[in-house]
């Protein structure tokens, strides 16, 4: 497979890099992202500017220089640079060489986060729930955790409909369909199914959430996961819940959680809000521990797969059709 689980590629899409907060107006950062060095930084403007970090002068960092109205300044010798990656201003030169030229980023922030697109032009924006779109949220991000596979694999664990038998024990046979939206590099699984009724815990289940069971996991450049469960259910609206991943060392991957719910007004609804808010992190903490004994022991080898698992082969085709990105290897900037 050419891109799935491939560590050298680096697929175009959203990637995610720190909290807004954490960068104020004229305040820089220099991190690492999919093997890249990146500097942010925040102009007199307000708006956040993405650059390769490295000053092509001498090769200094520019996080550890400042930022002047909407430039970035390397600290060694004052070199400016805009948010296009243009070298706007030498103090001690009029010339400025042609191989002055950054990289530039997209950027774009959402969900309390600050996010770069391996590219200057990304073509649409970070994804979001459909039925979200245009509402004010309230967006709370978990503690970021790190698993020792790729994130192509992790992502796959919201739509093994036979693990859930297997390794949770929701005993529900999930019916699979697919909806693709191409021009954003979107697809999405939702997987529905009855409530057995053979034990207790069933029962009590389909009590209180009714006789079905549904959930949607979207898919955004195999680098964003959008889980949408409770789907349907009586007593509760949908909870949101996104997972953001970042490629880490060679068989290395960082997640980040953010739970979303619709802000609410009024002391009432605020206390639904967070209530909501509450819910979802106890759902994702209930199936956190299992799962991460898997993906922290897992040599992926996809030879024997069964009628079961069609959602799995499905994604690693939709994988396989996504664009590498610059920050590939063996790819030309």
């Amino acid at each position: 497979m050419p891109i799935f689980n491939n560590c050298d590629i680096v697929t175009k899409g959203w990637y995610i890099t720190c909290r807004s907060q954490e960068i104020p107006q004229g305040k820089a950062k220099s991190l690492t992202l999919c093997g890249q060095q990146i500097v942010i930084f925040r102009g007199q403007d307000c708006k956040i500017r993405a650059l390769d970090a490295f000053c092509p002068h001498l090769g200094t960092d520019l996080g550890i220089g400042h930022v002047d109205g909407n430039l970035i300044r390397c600290f060694f010798h004052h070199w400016g640079f805009d948010g296009e990656g243009n070298c706007e201003d030498i103090p001690c030169s009029r010339h400025i060489p042609s191989q002055s030229k950054l990289q530039a980023y997209a950027t774009e922030e959402k969900y309390g986060f600050i996010w770069i697109y391996p590219d200057s032009k990304p073509g649409y924006g970070v994804a979001e729930f459909d039925e979200l779109k245009d509402k004010d949220l309230v967006c709370v991000a978990d503690n970021s955790l790190e698993r020792n596979c790729h994130h192509h694999i992790c992502m796959m664990n919201g739509i093994d409909a036979q693990h859930l038998r297997t390794v949770h024990n929701l005993n529900v046979k999930m019916h699979l369909s697919l909806s693709e939206k191409h021009y954003e590099n979107i697809i999405d699984f939702t997987l529905s199914g009855d409530f057995p009724n053979t034990n207790f815990r069933e029962k009590l289940a389909s009590k209180f959430l009714g006789n079905s069971y549904e959930y949607t996991m979207r898919y955004a450049d195999a680098c964003v996961g959008m889980l949408t469960i409770m789907k349907n259910i009586r007593l509760i609206p949908p909870l949101y819940m996104i997972y953001a991943y970042t490629l880490g060392g060679i068989e290395n991957c960082k997640i980040q959680p953010i739970y979303i719910a619709v802000k609410r007004k009024g002391f009432l609804g605020c206390l639904r809000t967070q209530f909501l808010l509450y819910l979802t992190q106890l759902m994702y903490y209930f199936l956190r521990g299992e799962d991460g004994m898997i993906y922290d022991n897992i040599r992926y080898n996809p030879n024997a797969l069964l009628s079961i698992d069609e959602p799995l082969i499905k994604y690693m085709n939709y994988v396989n059709k996504l664009e590498p990105s610059i920050w590939s290897k063996n790819v030309d900037k």
